[in-house]
């Protein structure tokens, strides 16, 4: 034992070591158990703490357009398109 080291800083070095040692050992252990899974399972059912979500505004619409109308709109998709 060294004769300039206070005997408390000698048992938190002792403490720390052994610390990081069980640290160590956990942590390979929840690696190893990890790299053990290879199928994931999500499931579909909605979080128990989330409220379930109401369709609030208006119905969905549709509108047909005219063979000028539906020309026009591929004209912009392409002017879009190409920058």
């Amino acid at each position: 034992m060294p004769e300039h080291a206070p005997t408390f800083q000698l048992i938190g070095v002792a403490v720390l070591a052994v610390a990081a040692v069980v640290w160590a050992v956990v942590l390979m252990r929840l690696l190893r158990r990890a790299g053990r899974r290879t199928v994931v399972r999500r499931s579909t059912a909605p979080l128990p703490a989330l409220p379930s979500q109401t369709r609030v505004g208006p119905s969905r619409e549709s509108v047909e357009l005219t063979p000028a109308e539906q020309d026009a709109f591929a004209g912009l998709v392409r002017h879009l398109a190409n920058g």
